[in-house]
């Protein structure tokens, strides 16, 4: 039995997940991890050898694979009411005399989306049942599903303690529990940079041709064509931007991809903005790597344009100018507490409806990019420093001491 297991983990096809779990690992001196993920096969292809060996990584029981399974769980839960079982079903390596000392929900933003709130709450429910710590690291929820009492408030309130990656964030939830629990809920959270700006940066996977200091990094997911007014206009934008960048500068461009899977796999736009200007010559579009490759890559741009949060944090914590096209609060609250403000460096996608709006935040990007790097030297600085708080906090757990 490890007694730190991690859970509520993606897969690495995701390099942001990927990330987080590569940096808390290294962080962390503990012996033994066990990895609770829902693709091992993910893992082993993309964490470094150096993790691996510090990790048990052990594959979420996928009920969809398991008919009879799938059967008995339903019948189960219809007759008892137990809806925890199909928790304990999956995350059966965590249970019983498999139950570790302390569980740490490592899913980051997954309480700002409803069709993941329900299982996240089971989870933590059954966790803390069976006598297992819970925490919840390195996360970011939008403040309005925070303003009244209920389940959601409730839940966060079993987690022993709750880790916040942004202001934004830490704030609401510390005015929820306050309102609801008083001083114990209040004293349940902390804030801490992400784990992931403290990733290391591995420059072998940097393409022979790459013109390193003179390229703009562009990561676009298909996720902010589900947030947008207009679902057209990420792509349009970019684009637009891109041609911009071609014709006004001797700059290059680096399509770079940060989440790989079929159901949310960034090379389907950037693949339809590689087409568009292949033969340019000056556009080149970055094949998969880890999440230490990628930020070698992202480290080696000028500057960065970005949609998945974990690419910018990559881009920030190397020290490289960035705008970030957001769509949740952890866009807004990392970007405020590096620079004290959001505006400039966030270009929410609900608002974005005219390449214009695109070509405008890069003209100012491009205008103040000494100020930027200034900016961020000593602001990324600071956030990597902190990173090894999300260790400490989970010490502190583990040993009784939150």
């Amino acid at each position: 039995m490890s007694e730190i297991s991690l859970y509520m983990h993606a897969g690495s096809g995701n390099h942001g997940c990927e990330a987080i779990v590569d940096s808390l690992v290294r962080m962390m001196p503990v012996d033994r991890f066990t990895l609770m993920t829902n693709s091992a096969a993910e893992d082993e292809k993309y964490l470094p050898a150096e993790v691996k060996a510090r990790t048990r990584i052990v594959e979420e029981q996928h009920l969809a694979d398991h008919v009879a399974a799938h059967a008995f769980y339903y019948a189960l839960r219809k007759v008892t009411g137990d809806e925890e079982s199909f928790l304990r079903y999956r995350f059966r390596a965590l249970t019983g005399k498999n139950a570790p000392k302390l569980a740490v929900s490592i899913g980051g933003d997954n309480y700002c989306y409803p069709i993941m709130t329900k299982d996240l709450m089971l989870a933590n429910s059954m966790l803390c049942r069976q006598g297992t710590k819970t925490v919840l690291l390195g996360c970011s929820i939008e403040p309005e599903l925070l303003q009244t009492k209920g389940p959601l408030t409730e839940d966060l309130y079993r987690y022993e303690k709750i880790i916040a990656r942004e202001s934004i964030s830490f704030e609401a939830i510390r005015k929820a529990l306050s309102e609801a629990y008083g001083e114990e809920g209040v004293s349940k959270v902390v804030s801490c940079p992400d784990p992931a700006f403290s990733l290391p940066v591995d420059e072998s996977g940097l393409p022979e041709d790459f013109e390193s200091g003179n390229t703009v990094g562009i990561n676009l997911s298909p996720m902010v064509e589900d947030y947008a007014a207009d679902p057209s206009a990420p792509l349009r934008s970019y684009a637009e931007l891109i041609r911009e960048i071609l014709r006004s500068t001797n700059m290059k461009v680096a399509l770079i991809p940060h989440v790989v899977w079929d159901r949310s796999n960034d090379f389907a736009p950037l693949r339809k903005l590689y087409e568009m200007f292949r033969d340019t010559g000056r556009v080149c579009l970055i094949e998969d790597m880890s999440a230490e490759k990628l930020k070698g890559v992202i480290a080696n741009c000028r500057f960065f344009i970005g949609a998945r949060t974990h690419a910018t944090i990559a881009a920030y914590s190397t020290i490289i100018p960035t705008l970030v096209v957001g769509y949740s609060v952890k866009a807004r609250g990392i970007a405020r507490d590096l620079f004290g403000t959001e505006e400039n460096y966030v270009l929410p996608v609900q608002t974005l409806k005219d390449p214009q709006q695109m070509l405008e935040a890069w003209n100012w990007l491009l205008a103040n990019e000494d100020q930027i790097r200034y900016e961020l030297a000593g602001g990324a600085s600071r956030f990597r420093a902190e990173t090894g708080r999300n260790a400490e906090e989970l010490h502190k757990v583990i040993h009784g001491q939150a």
